[in-house]
């Protein structure tokens, strides 16, 4: 086992080459006084010495042992520096990712010593990620909804803000009145707050990516059949592996093909007491402007969508009205400043009786609810 490693002593040989290089030569020719080395230099040295050790391959690693800490404080200054969204974070999960570790095992064991072969490893990744590239591409995993997904350059990764889609969806299905259509009464279900079975609910989740929001909505809402489309059969490769290791392979069918073109309906539900989709929504300006990380490596096909950014919420809108029950709901998740655009399209349609728009935890608008009318 290496020795932990004393930043100190790397410091103090770092700056007594220096001191040695102005005895021997400026001091004995000038006769001038010793300068002092700062505080600030003497950082400055040692921060060098250790981006050398750790960033340049040709290097021996057997001279500068690495610890867990040592390592997760360089690579969080080395993101800051690079401008990588949260640096902390991203250095945590990159760790973790490459020790086989739990996060918070990274700070038990902050003194253990890591292996030259897990430090290439590191390398690598920490290089990838300097250029913008996201860390759940480098990692092949994110988490979503508190559930942990497989993502691949082939699909968007998913965003925090789209859990309100999934929570409202939830809602809705916990809650839903239940109409007998022989009777024509309505029957309200018990709100299980602890996603007790309420009733068999069927869904459609369109533009299903990674199966993100299909997969969150079935762990939470027990009785939900769910229907899930995607135009990619790579992203739906990404969502079985999804559905798989969630065990929902009996509550999740995937079809490959352009929103609702793939539903037979002889042999599909073609009524749905739910359809949610977040649909790509950049609109030409915006999708010039995005980040180097989201606009460098993430899927256009998943993000631009045209130049209002309206293109598939129009192509949606004109085919749902087949495909929803009386009462039942359409959930869009829409772009911060789209609410009005789209509820004027919805409105277009005569289907609905109830539109609304719901904004996010930083006040823009996020989803829009439409309740499909009984008639």
């Amino acid at each position: 086992m290496q020795n932990k490693p004393n930043l100190l002593d790397a410091q103090m040989n770092v700056g007594s080459v220096k001191t040695k290089y102005y005895e021997n030569e400026h001091l004995r020719r000038r006769g001038e006084n010793k300068p002092k080395q700062t505080q600030f230099q003497t950082q400055h040295l040692s921060k060098l010495f250790l981006a050398f050790t750790f960033l340049c391959p040709g290097y021996n690693l057997a001279m500068q042992s690495w610890t867990i800490q040592k390592l997760l404080n360089w690579t969080t200054e080395h993101f800051t520096e690079k401008g990588i969204d949260s640096p902390r974070l991203s250095a945590e999960l990159l760790l973790s990712h490459v020790l086989n570790m739990k996060r918070i095992e990274l700070y038990t064991q902050f003194d253990k010593p890591v292996a030259k072969e897990d430090l290439d490893k590191l390398h690598d990744l920490v290089k990838q990620a300097g250029q913008h590239e996201p860390i759940a591409y480098l990692t092949g995993k994110t988490e979503f909804y508190s559930l942990q997904f497989d993502v691949s350059p082939d699909c968007m990764i998913p965003r925090p803000e789209t859990e309100l889609l999934v929570e409202r969806a939830i809602e809705f299905l916990r809650t839903r009145p239940v109409r007998n259509f022989v009777t024509d009464k309505m029957t309200r279900k018990e709100n299980f707050s602890n996603g007790g079975k309420t009733g068999k609910q069927f869904v459609c989740d369109l533009c299903t990516g990674c199966g993100c929001i299909a997969i969150a909505i079935a762990k939470n809402y027990p009785d939900a059949d769910i229907i899930a489309t995607d135009i990619s059969d790579a992203v739906l490769n990404i969502a079985a592996k999804n559905i798989k290791k969630h065990k929902l392979k009996d509550r999740i069918k995937l079809l490959c093909g352009d929103l609702f073109d793939p539903l037979v309906p002889q042999l599909d539900i073609n009524k749905f007491d739910l359809i949610v989709c977040n649909p790509p929504y950049t609109t030409a300006v915006e999708f010039e402007s995005l980040d180097k990380n989201v606009k460098a490596f993430e899927p256009r096909i998943a993000l631009y969508a045209g130049e209002d950014g309206l293109d598939v919420y129009r192509r949606i809108i004109e085919k749902v009205d087949q495909f929803l029950k009386p009462d039942a709901v359409l959930m869009l998740e829409i772009g911060y400043a789209q609410g009005q655009a789209v509820t004027e399209l919805l409105e277009q349609t005569g289907c609905f009786n109830k539109i609304t728009i719901e904004k996010d935890f930083h006040n823009n608008d996020r989803i829009v609810t439409a309740t499909k009318t009984l008639s």
